[in-house]
């Protein structure tokens, strides 16, 4: 069944969440598979590629203390990939999930919910561990949370495309804790005082994109809609989005809103860039300046 959490029309005044970035370490893809159509002379500039033409990308999380709730936004890849699957990943970076919440005072344990704005292995993967040989939720003490449409996406008959990344592993465990919710598909629903959702579907179906109310600003977990600071043309969408056209007319749709509303975009796969802005330029909304959350 799905959840509303908070009626959207509620109103009550918030003072803000508070937000920490939790890094996972990288992996590497294939440049061109990241970046579809567009030559490797033009996206190598913003993604340098090594020899063999793949690029690194960041797995960052954000965790957000929102009044009496922990919520985990994505989880990483986490650490139970098969031998035969991680080469092809290539895993490294000294960062990982525990570590970087014990760094901001955080155990798993502390974790009321974890937000997967999809179920794709790279933001799913840790929320699953095992716990004395069986696979279990990571964070014991949450619910875990996404929405019906994409659950069903993901987990009946799933696509010859997509589903290499949509594992059993990754999922099974969490329908059977009992503990996996649903979210009611519908653009600005609240999922907790300062966090509202908004659906895509060109990258997966019904994506969902966390817009948090943080020191007056509002800043927009983007995910794979702009996985990096490289991606904001709108051409430039990854070979992975099931639907390249609705995900550079959904991109179009929030990098406009961004540059409206001022919004600090959170970037997931960006190696080296944790959040921008945006500007208008002559060749469409482009990166205004890059930094880190705390900066803000």
């Amino acid at each position: 069944m799905s959840t509303n959490l908070l009626n959207p029309m509620q109103s009550s005044k918030s003072i803000g969440a508070k937000l920490f970035t939790i890094d996972t370490g990288f992996f590497k893809l294939d440049g061109g598979a990241m970046f579809g159509v567009v030559p490797k002379a033009i996206w190598s500039k913003t993604n340098p590629a090594d020899e063999n033409n793949l690029c690194t990308l960041a797995m960052r999380c954000l965790l957000v203390v929102d009044e009496d709730r922990v919520i985990l936004i994505d989880t990483g890849i986490g650490n139970k990939l098969s031998e035969k699957v991680k080469p092809y990943y290539h895993l490294h970076g000294t960062d990982t999930l525990h570590h970087s919440l014990a760094k901001h005072g955080f155990t798993c344990d502390d974790v009321t919910d974890v937000l997967l704005t999809h179920l794709h292995l790279d933001h799913v993967g840790g929320a699953v561990d095992y716990d004395n040989g069986a696979l279990a939720p990571a964070f014991k003490n949450a619910t875990y949370w996404t929405n019906e449409e994409h659950w069903n996406w993901a987990t009946i008959n799933p696509n010859e495309r997509e589903k290499a990344s949509f594992l059993k592993d990754n999922l099974e465990p969490l329908k059977n804790s009992g503990r996996l919710k649903f979210i009611e598909v519908c653009d600005g629903v609240q999922f907790s005082r300062n966090i509202k959702l908004f659906i895509v579907s060109g990258h997966t179906k019904a994506m969902m994109l966390p817009l948090v109310n943080y020191k007056n600003r509002e800043v927009l977990f983007i995910a794979d809609l702009v996985p990096t600071a490289g991606h904001l043309p709108v051409a430039y969408v990854a070979s992975y989005d099931m639907f390249p056209l609705q995900a550079m007319a959904e991109k179009k749709t929030f990098l406009q809103q961004a540059l409206v509303n001022n919004y600090v975009l959170f970037l997931e796969h960006d190696a080296v860039n944790e959040c921008c802005t945006v500007k208008e330029s002559e060749k469409g909304i482009r990166v205004k300046d890059v930094f880190k959350l705390t900066d803000i």
